[in-house]
């Protein structure tokens, strides 16, 4: 019986783990428009491609979430060869948030402070699902969130940690066990 309930929670959990692979984010397409676009800091190809689909006016403001207190505008608008107009028009950095949950709550207060109805998600193909679920959870359903994947190379460890990241934080949401 025990060898049963191991063996079948064995294999829930390659399926799933398949199926995280399956579907690790994916580009969105960039006339799509959304309210506002969301970049958490942390890889590469991520705030580019914010900028990108911001400057397409595929969105009227994008958030930055994560980043660095001492960092200021002028100095990512050098750094991404972006006119240093349009972080003052349209990019907010969010310097309260440290980890993807934390991503999450900065960005919903953000988004409820305007009253946004729909958020493009700008992060890594491989961390999109996680980062989705906690910004949809600290969004309560009232916002639609559409994810736009940053296609990386990710190495199978980082991937089987995500995946256990995931599964953790889906199950402490499911049952509200330490969830505070």
């Amino acid at each position: 019986m025990i060898l049963r309930i191991v063996s079948l929670v064995a294999l829930a959990w390659a399926l799933g783990f398949a199926l995280f692979m399956l579907t690790l984010g994916k580009p969105l397409d960039p006339g799509v428009k959304t309210d506002a676009i969301v970049v958490p800091t942390g890889g590469a190809g991520r705030i580019d491609r914010g900028i990108a689909v911001l400057s397409a006016k595929s969105a009227r403001r994008m958030l930055i979430t994560g980043t660095d207190p001492t960092v200021r505008p002028i100095e990512l608008a050098v750094q991404y060869k972006t006119p240093p107009r349009l972080f003052r028009c349209c990019i907010d950095l969010g310097h309260d948030a440290v980890d993807t949950r934390s991503n999450a709550d900065e960005t919903a207060a953000w988004v409820r402070q305007r009253g946004y109805k729909s958020v493009r998600l700008v992060t890594a193909d491989w961390h999109m699902a996680r980062a989705r679920l906690e910004l949809s959870n600290a969004l309560g359903g009232e916002v639609e969130v559409m994810g736009d994947g940053v296609p990386t190379q990710p190495r199978f460890a980082m991937l089987l940690r995500e995946y256990h990241k995931y599964l953790v934080r889906r199950v402490v949401l499911l049952t509200g066990i330490g969830n505070g």
